[in-house]
């Protein structure tokens, strides 16, 4: 029976197999002049999108865009072309008219709604384009075969339903994806401001009641890199303190992954973590990364070797210290002292020598370091809210098509 697990009241029926070329039709015309229309690109996680926003005003074609496909708005598109066995169909919803290379197939829906096609063409249908696409490289997918797949659909009134129901978890995904993304560039944009640049000794923009010059420091005497203790891995357990090791320290900058265990040992405190604290990659595939350590399980971690731990001092505003070492400020000293090649890796001498202005008035760093804590947070609950939405359209997208 093709039937989903989850449905609208008042719907039945069995969804029916029909031909993708049914229930949609080519779409060929070609650009007569250059820039006739807004140029786009196809990209797999952002959709159909203008092409001088993805690649930030390169021109990706040098040789010009005169025969490239005409994509009028809501009408879709997909790569032909492969280099991870992977086919995304988008819809134009960026522009009234644009221009899209003639890498990217057009069509148009033909007796289907539009926002069911959407999710229909990208859920469900990946076993049939593995077998449609061809090459032993970089592979292609026809828009011939395409059509010639097979899709089950219901009738058009369910259709209408299950995708504006997909179209709401879309634009709330898209809602939050943009407040996280400008929360971002504000931070990128106050650290710029609130810090000091170019040799200078006052931000541009500070709080209230503050005009002192901030001072040169070595990190080494505000927050020391405190270094880890070797494990043993024969010794880890399932149970016990979790240990941070080089690989918890993700790409992203967050820590996760699995943990590794140890029982708990004495005089532990040279060793020992906590929630807050500031961690630095250094050595491996993320040498350089600063994470802060945010986990709910427990508030006592262990310290393996080659991840450093930045010290606190009382003398010094912690949340101050940690944007600090997580700024462009602190990249740039960075990648003039990271050992490259195939083990890449930093030490603590050469992170301790790295200078910095610091405000020495403690009330100054707390209103910084609150602040940017405080972005932190709106950052955090964005991406929280992001992978929520994600997780419920995945599990809605399994239970709502066949």
């Amino acid at each position: 029976m093709a039937k989903p697990t989850i449905r609208f009241k008042g719907y039945q029926d069995d969804w029916e197999q029909r031909k993708l070329g049914d229930v949609v039709e080519d779409y060929v015309e070609k650009t007569t002049v250059e820039d006739q229309y807004p140029v786009l690109t196809s990209s797999q996680r952002k959709g159909i999108v203008l092409q001088d926003d993805f690649f930030a005003g390169d021109r990706v074609n040098q040789n010009g865009n005169i025969g490239y496909f005409i994509i009028p708005r809501g009408y879709f598109a997909f790569r032909s072309r492969s280099d991870n066995d992977v086919f995304v169909f988008n819809r134009n919803d960026a522009v009234d008219m644009g221009i899209i290379s003639y890498f990217y197939p057009v069509f148009k829906p033909r007796g289907v709604d539009s926002d069911f096609l959407l999710r229909r063409l990208n859920y469900g249908l990946e076993d049939q384009i593995k077998i449609n696409s061809e090459g032993t490289g970089q592979h292609v997918l026809s828009l011939k075969k395409f059509k010639n797949m097979i899709g089950l659909f219901p009738s058009y009134e369910e259709q209408k339903k299950i995708g504006s129901y997909f179209s709401q978890i879309d634009h709330l995904i898209t809602l939050h994806q943009r407040k996280c993304d400008e929360t971002k560039r504000l931070k990128k944009y106050m650290l710029q401001k609130m810090f000091p640049q170019n040799g200078e000794k006052v931000p541009e923009i500070r709080f209230s009641g503050f005009t002192d010059d901030w001072e040169q420091r070595k990190l080494g005497d505000v927050a020391p890199l405190r270094g880890g203790y070797a494990f043993k891995s024969s010794e880890y357990k399932k149970d016990g303190t979790p240990i941070v090791r080089i690989s918890n320290i993700l790409p992203d900058g967050s820590i996760g992954a699995d943990f590794a265990c140890y029982d708990d040992m004495e005089n532990d405190e040279n060793i020992s973590l906590r929630n807050g604290d500031a961690l630095l990659a250094m050595s491996g595939a993320t040498t350089g990364k600063v994470s802060i350590l945010k986990c709910k399980n427990t508030d006592k971690y262990y310290q393996n070797q080659r991840v450093g731990y930045f010290k606190r001092n009382i003398q010094y505003n912690y949340d101050f210290v940690s944007t600090i070492v997580r700024s462009d400020l602190f990249k740039e000293q960075l990648m003039s002292v990271l050992v490259a090649g195939a083990q890449p890796n930093v030490s603590s001498k050469e992170i301790d020598s790295f200078e910095f202005v610091f405000p020495l008035n403690i009330e100054e760093q707390k209103k910084i370091g609150q602040y940017f804590a405080n972005l932190d947070t709106l950052i955090t609950l964005h991406q929280r809210e992001l992978e929520n939405l994600q997780n419920i359209k995945k599990f809605m997208l399994g239970k709502m098509f066949v």
